[in-house]
């Protein structure tokens, strides 16, 4: 068999794989990736819409959950938002805020893959595809991984396998297999930023509403979350969705204003004031999409002229509009899950250069760690981090 030998072996070219090995090329470094897909960036290939949400102007150590919350802060201290805008724009990729400091390309997100790969080339980084792990060893003078491409000998050994979501792009549980077989914990894993399902009297009143989207926020185990809510043929999606997905959890109280910007019971006050022979439906169907008004007032609210609701009634009506109880029966899993809540647990990984307490050499990065953002670029940023926090060492 072929032997590779190399001072760093990242397994996976993803981002944050792709920026490990560039960083530690940068030093010096003799640096491998290899990848069982069929080319490198696959995730970020795919993601904003193809333009790529590839970080977060307002990047904080709360927008990402953990067992362990401070681990992410070293890594974001020293490589933040800017840093990785400096290099977008050094490669000159035009680029826009979308809202709340989220960042795309205004082209294409194969000018992030583009800029990742050209900055490893420059590295003398040399990225393999097609080439899955069939066996990793460790001796007293590195690590031994028999690949179908041969056998890589090196120093120091990366692990940048990502997390469970989105198997269709070839994710897998590799990276947590390696984890657990040197003598590390996982966590519990569980999809996050996912659409929610709905299933009985809730479904059934909602599923010929499949498109409506409204402003929404959602809430959930303390947290709140305002932005567009869209409904489906199976229950829940959009973005204040996938947001308050990662807190909820089967069994979780749910809770919707579907006014957010408004004061529901002064504003039915006002209506009653202003425009007290109109359907309550018609007022409604001016402040939120006409087929889900129809719907509350079939199914929840009394249908009659705003003057004839007493403030009983419209209290009820308030409440149910501002705090609209929401049964979610699951979520649509990993198949359509945007990051992989749980992973590697990381009390037992240096939060300064990722490297195992137990295993010298070897790093855990990117989302196979037990470190999920939020929606909106966060957990680019992550990749970006906590890549250029093990390339610097290992």
């Amino acid at each position: 068999m072929n032997t590779i030998r190399c001072d760093v072996l990242v397994v996976g070219a993803g981002a944050a794989g792709l920026m490990c090995a560039l960083t530690a090329g940068l030093r010096g470094r003799i640096v491998q990736v290899i990848d069982h897909a069929n080319k490198p960036g696959k995730k970020i290939l795919m993601s904003g819409g193809g333009r790529c949400n590839f970080t977060n102007t307002g990047t904080t150590p709360a927008n990402f959950l953990s067992a362990n919350p401070h681990f992410c802060k070293s890594a974001l201290a020293r490589y933040t938002p800017a840093d990785f805008i400096d290099m977008v724009e050094r490669h000159g990729i035009a680029y826009h805020e979308k809202e709340l400091g989220q960042l795309f390309c205004d082209i294409s997100s194969k000018q992030i893959v583009r800029m990742l790969l050209d900055e490893c080339s420059a590295a003398g980084v040399q990225v393999r595809t097609d080439c899955g792990v069939e066996d990793i060893e460790r001796g007293a003078d590195g690590f031994r991984v028999r690949t179908a491409q041969g056998l890589f000998h090196c120093a120091s050994l990366v692990i940048a396998t990502g997390g469970l979501s989105i198997p269709s792009m070839g994710a897998s549980g590799f990276g947590y297999e390696v984890a657990r077989r040197f003598g590390h914990e996982v966590l519990p894993t569980r999809a996050g930023l996912v659409p929610l399902t709905l299933s009985g009297k809730h479904q059934e009143r909602f599923a010929d509403l499949s498109g409506v989207a409204l402003p929404v926020e959602a809430r959930c185990n303390g947290q709140h979350f305002r932005n567009f809510m869209l409904l489906t043929h199976r229950g829940i999606s959009g973005p204040a969705i996938l947001q308050i997905s990662s807190y909820w959890q089967p069994g979780d109280d749910l809770r919707l204003d579907l006014l957010p910007d408004r004061d529901a019971a002064e504003w039915l006050r006002a209506m009653k004031r202003e425009r007290g022979a109109s359907e309550l439906r018609t007022v409604l169907s001016e402040v939120i999409p006409r087929r889900l008004a129809l719907r509350l007032c079939e199914q929840w609210l009394k249908d009659k002229p705003v003057r004839q609701l007493d403030e009983r009634e419209l209290q009820a009506a308030a409440s149910l509009l501002s705090d609209f109880p929401l049964v979610a029966s699951g979520t649509e899993g990993y198949r359509t899950a945007e990051v992989t809540l749980g992973g590697v647990d990381t009390r037992k990984v240096s939060s300064s250069t990722m490297e195992s307490q137990h295993v010298p050499g070897l790093h855990f990065i990117g989302e196979v760690l037990d470190v999920t953002g939020w929606l909106g670029g966060y957990n680019f940023q992550w990749a970006w981090a906590s890549g250029h926090a093990a390339g610097q060492v290992a």
